[in-house]
């Protein structure tokens, strides 16, 4: 089975075609916000740190920086630095160019001569990457090329008994075509680790899946925190859903049945085909962008309650598998299903509907978060600033 997409220097697909003007700290990130809002067939986002951060946190921003970059869906990156941040623009651009060798342009705005001038310059530059990148045309190209992230948030019990189900039956169907799927949201997998350990491709994959469950506990107790004391969310229990364990129990349906191939950390890039799991935050934003910078072009987000949540670089597919939160939030849900609830009969139509939305979007249809142009992101952290 074939899609239309955008085949890439370094042999990956994308299902779109940005110019990425990238900030590498917070300080660079409203200018290169003025530079992408003025130039059509770019996107950018604000990116929080890029300064005052220790090492190891400073090397989570930097995996989501070269990620964004080297996705697929970008043809090519303007990094836009202030010039004194820790994430330097040659740092950066190191980072960038060990995971891709697409375009890459550099602006700097002390160097530039401040604001003005450095929107002025990025302009110049953004809008020729763009008609550079408007001379690519779609290919065929095969469906297993698709790497598929899958997330929920706003979660209620028709997530786990509807949502997550029909997304799990939509990652088995990639997966057997040969593409990627990605399991994430590390604290929301806990309680329900021994049974995707058992479904691992072999005992050092399970003893993964157990390890960053320790991991992220660890990381909560160390700060005098218990993980169970921020999740459930108030939403989820308004929802209700009563425990971390029963949300686990209803998240991990996202996977599916298949085999898991490996866990990888956050925000690498993930280089298996079949179901993976991404060690990442439950937080939506965040775990998303882990994701994306892994390399999945198209994401399928779940949500009982409703969320509008999207992202800058990759198309985002609403799921609610409550009706009435259908009803309500219409404008922002892709895919309504509830039928799986009180028409289970329908499940082999309602999969077909929804693969064929997948099917739409990375062919250019875009997704409802897309249309709104919500590009809500968040990256991980380690620690606190320093």
């Amino acid at each position: 089975m074939e899609f239309m997409g955008w085949k890439r220097s370094d042999g990956r697909v994308g299902v779109r075609n940005h110019v990425l003007v990238l900030p590498a700290s917070v300080c660079a990130s409203d200018t290169a916000d003025m530079i992408s809002r003025r130039v059509s067939g770019t996107v950018s986002f604000h990116n929080q740190n890029g300064c005052s951060q220790v090492p190891s946190d400073q090397q989570l921003t930097m995996d989501i920086m070269a990620g964004y970059a080297a996705n697929p869906n970008v043809w090519g990156t303007l990094v836009v630095s202030l010039g004194c941040e820790n994430c330097q623009m040659d740092l950066v651009v190191e980072a960038i160019r060990a995971r891709t060798d697409k375009p890459v342009e550099q602006l700097i705005i002390q160097e530039a001569g401040g604001t003005l001038k450095a929107v002025e310059q990025g302009v110049r530059m953004a809008r020729e990457m763009v008609e550079r990148a408007s001379r690519e045309v779609r290919v065929p190209c095969d469906i297993s090329s698709i790497v598929l992230g899958t997330e929920c948030g706003g979660s209620d019990p028709t997530s786990g008994l509807a949502a997550n189900p029909l997304v799990g039956m939509v990652s088995d169907w990639l997966v057997e075509r040969g593409a990627t799927s990605i399991l994430s949201e590390t604290p929301e997998l806990i309680g329900a680790e021994h049974i995707l350990a058992r479904r691992a491709a072999s005992e050092a994959v399970g003893q993964q899946i157990y390890d960053i469950i320790y991991r992220y506990e660890e990381a909560m107790a160390r700060v005098g925190e218990k993980i169970r004391e921020g999740n459930p969310s108030p939403g989820n229990k308004a929802g209700g859903i009563t425990t971390l364990e029963e949300k686990s129990l209803g998240c991990i349906h996202k996977s599916g049945h298949s085999t898991i191939q490996a866990v990888y950390d956050y925000a690498k890039q993930v280089d298996k085909r079949g179901l993976v799991v991404m060690d990442t935050p439950g937080n939506d934003p965040s775990s998303v962008a882990g994701m994306v910078a892994g390399g999945a072009q198209v994401v399928v987000f779940t949500t009982g309650r409703g969320t509008p949540t999207g992202h800058p670089i990759a198309p985002v597919i609403k799921v609610t598998g409550n009706r009435e939160t259908y009803a309500k939030m219409a404008d922002n849900i892709d895919i309504d299903a509830s039928p799986l609830i009180y028409q289970p009969k329908e499940k082999d139509a309602l999969l077909e509907r929804a693969v064929q939305v997948v099917l739409d979007t990375v062919n250019g249809v875009p997704t409802r978060a897309e249309a709104y142009g919500f590009v809500e992101t968040a990256i991980a952290r380690v620690c606190n600033y320093v």
